[in-house]
């Protein structure tokens, strides 16, 4: 018997909901049964996969206040909760105009005259994605979309501390039967998303670097590709030239957006001596003005630290930097406010290296500012990281921004602005680093890494190859 786990809800601190994994036997059924399926599903074409995904979609706007509600006790946010299900649904929308094009089969003449090239491609069978908690329909959702329509059957293993949502969409999912019998949502913790990995072949995983690893060399044994979406510590840099109030209201929402729980949020600031003391002092005044969601969803812009052990990280890296002579500007403390845990955005100066909010993953909305004197220090103390997921560049020359950018060691550069890639996923990136590992999961790439390409090679006329044996005819 698969032992239960209960969930905390994060407003509260209660444990008021049960999952209960599958056993291995019913998950190793469940993937035989997508695998079935998928045979019909690649075989029916990506007119029939994107008929199927857009009465999907009309069926989870019809259960939208369902969804909507499972997602806010999931996180004990609404605002971003509303997010998250909107770039849901245009994601569907935007694969479903996207796909056709990409998966268009090529003919071509080749280099030989008389060899032509016909080039095609097959999906992977089944795909796992295993996702975090910060965004749990979204970051369930990302790969998932574009596998289906590239042809693939879905096996999605959300994280256990926010597995709510998956009953509502469960539901909506259940009235399609085409797409029923190719995507299946289970819960559970480690053991089973370990347990998927032996069950399928490709795995998209996001989480954390130390469970990425394990996930890498499983997939590395089994001889299957891994997709990893890791950790951050993305950088901002910003210039004596630019506009600071455009820079500190940028900086402001790519650091405390979902109260920082995202991977790219900005997490280390670093500014020019000339303006560090405006910079800050525009920072934090802006940051007062921001409400923790409390004792409503609608009380304010900050949500609650949705996992308990992510409040004692935030926490322990908070008392490390104060220990070693940070100066906090406000906030500064995680606090507990019924039954939640809760972090109001802080501002902290006097900072240096030797502290873990300058070189570990926070995953708060905490923003840890240092001066630098010189542009080759900021980029050197940009790149001063194990982590190379996001960054960004305050500048008045964009060209100087783009010249800057060209030397960090990161995938996604926003310029004059933070955190875009959270909202435009049309440019190809890859995560350097420690951040992860393998093919883009935006742009066309994002669809395509879950097909296999053929090569027909084609001889197209009956003169021998000048390259055979003489046969002596």
């Amino acid at each position: 018997m698969t032992k239960p786990i209960e969930v905390r809800n994060p407003r509260t601190g209660k444990f008021d909901y049960v999952i209960i994994p599958p056993p291995p036997k019913l998950l190793s059924q469940q993937c035989h049964r997508l695998r079935r399926g998928q045979i019909h599903w690649q075989e029916i074409g990506i007119e029939g996969r994107i008929e199927a995904l857009k009465q999907w979609k009309q069926a989870i706007l019809s259960e939208r206040k369902q969804l909507t509600d499972a997602l806010v006790n999931d996180t004990g946010r609404l605002s971003a909760s509303i997010l998250e299900i909107d770039s849901f649904l245009n994601s569907i929308d935007k694969w479903c105009n996207l796909a056709p094009q990409l998966l268009q089969e090529t003919a071509k003449n080749t280099s030989i005259p008389f060899i032509a090239l016909q080039q095609t491609a097959v999906p992977y069978p089944l795909v796992a994605v295993i996702s975090p908690w910060n965004f749990p329909l979204l970051l369930s959702t990302i790969d998932t979309i574009p596998a289906l329509l590239a042809g693939c059957a879905v096996i999605v293993k959300p994280s256990e501390i926010t597995p709510r949502f998956v009953a509502p969409l469960m539901m909506t999912l259940n009235t399609i039967p085409q797409l029923r019998d190719v995507l299946n949502f289970v819960e559970g913790a480690g053991q089973t998303g370990a347990s998927l990995i032996e069950e399928v072949d490709i795995v998209c995983f996001t989480g954390s670097v130390e469970t990425g690893r394990v996930v890498a060399e499983t997939a590395a044994k089994n001889f299957i590709p891994a997709f990893l979406e890791l950790g951050g510590k993305d950088p901002a840099i910003v210039l004596e030239s630019a506009d600071l109030d455009l820079a500190t209201s940028a900086i402001l929402w790519g650091a405390v957006f979902n109260s920082g729980q995202s991977c790219l949020s900005i997490e280390r600031i670093y500014v020019a001596e000339s303006i560090f003391s405006e910079f800050y002092h525009q920072l934090v005044a802006k940051a007062h003005r921001l409400q923790l969601a409390y004792p409503t969803v609608e009380s304010g812009e900050i949500g609650p630290i949705i996992s308990e052990n992510q409040a004692a990280i935030i926490n322990e890296h908070l008392q490390d930097a104060i220990s070693k002579g940070a100066v906090i500007h406000c906030g500064g403390k995680v606090e507990k406010l019924g039954g939640g845990w809760w972090c109001r955005p802080t501002v902290l100066t006097e900072i240096d290296n030797s502290m873990k909010v300058m070189t570990e993953e926070t995953f708060g909305p905490i923003m840890p500012i240092m001066p630098f004197s010189t542009v080759e220090e900021a980029i050197d103390l940009a790149n001063d990281s194990i982590y190379g997921l996001s960054a960004a560049i305050f500048a008045e020359s964009a060209e100087l921004a783009f010249e800057i950018g060209m030397q960090l060691d990161v995938g996604a550069i926003s310029i004059n602005d933070a955190g875009l890639t959270a909202m435009m996923h049309e440019g190809e990136k890859n995560s350097f680093k420690f951040s992860g590992l393998g093919g883009s999961r935006m742009g066309a790439a994002g669809l395509k890494r879950f097909l296999r390409k053929k090569a027909f090679l084609i001889k197209t006329n009956s003169t021998k190859d000048p390259w055979w044996f003489n046969d002596g005819e």
